[in-house]
């Protein structure tokens, strides 16, 4: 039969539809009963040449659900509340968490939140060094996830060699200051709004007036502010910055012992010491200074 078949090229979409639908036919071909066992599930896999990496991490994926996206008013006008990334990547999973903690530290000016059995809670780290190398942008870095409420960080073992790794970035709080801003803005548009339409109808007839009503409640309906499309922008960019996370951890960029070897990041920390110092050798000359 295989003979007879089309040479043509099957593209990915069609690919997947192909083999979503081989996997249907097979499964109504099948006695499962009430179902199947993980195990039966990895023979089945292995029997139809599937790689057993790659059913554990789907059926970990179906056990733990996948992160819902967000929708409604705020999440479409806002950008959601939670952005998440996850994949799988080689390594175990105490190298992974070893590597992720050096490079939360070094890198993403991170530091621990909280320590949980499933995962692992970061927060930026606060203090005048922690500033000077967010503010400088050390090492060419914007650290953008320690502008993030929290960063959560969940490794989970799939199989001996690979785990799957989801970081989760909490920026409600900056979406809220988003949704403020948002409704103080509109809040004095209506109010412009409504006495331009007062203006309106004292010169002009009833419909026309209404009309101008129409377009200006249609104009705060229509588009969402500019407050939600610079966080939608935040969001997307905090988006990003977890991937490439994610990108250097499956590539092998981050290791447990990665530390930053940038000179020119040492060099701006002791300048920052420098300053400090002199800021307190300065107050010590003004206290000798003061004294009788």
């Amino acid at each position: 039969m295989a003979d007879n078949l089309p040479q043509r090229r099957i593209d990915r979409d069609a690919l997947e539809r192909i083999i979503r639908r081989a996997a249907e036919l097979q499964a109504g071909d099948m006695d499962t009963g009430d179902g199947l066992t993980e195990q039966d599930l990895l023979k089945v896999g292995a029997e139809v040449g599937i790689d057993g990496r790659f059913l554990r991490q789907a059926m970990y994926e179906e056990g733990a659900g996948a992160r819902a996206a967000e929708g409604g008013f705020l999440a479409r006008w806002f950008g959601p509340g939670i952005v998440a990334a996850g994949r799988v990547v080689p390594g175990d999973k105490a190298q992974i968490e070893a590597a992720l903690d050096r490079w939360m530290i070094d890198s993403e000016a991170l530091t621990v939140k909280r320590r949980l059995p499933d995962r692992t809670v970061w927060e930026k780290q606060r203090g005048f060094f922690a500033e000077m190398k967010r503010g400088f942008g050390v090492g060419g870095r914007q650290y953008q996830l320690a502008r993030a409420f929290d960063v959560t960080v969940s490794v989970t073992q799939l199989e001996s060699g690979y785990c799957h790794v989801e970081l989760a970035a909490d920026v409600s709080p900056l979406r809220d200051g988003a949704i403020r801003a948002a409704v103080a803005s509109s809040g004095t548009f209506v109010v412009l709004g409504g006495f331009a339409l007062t203006l309106a109808g004292a010169v002009v007839i009833a419909p026309v007036s209404i009309g101008l009503g129409a377009v200006l409640l249609g104009a705060t309906v229509a588009a969402p502010p500019l407050a939600g499309r610079m966080q939608k922008t935040r969001s997307e960019q905090m988006q990003l910055a977890l991937e490439q996370v994610l990108d250097r951890l499956e590539y092998g960029e981050i290791r447990p012992r990665h530390a930053v070897p940038d000179r020119v990041a040492g060099g701006l920390l002791n300048i920052a010491v420098e300053i400090r110092n002199a800021i307190a050798d300065g107050a010590d000359v003004r206290r000798m200074r003061l004294k009788p």
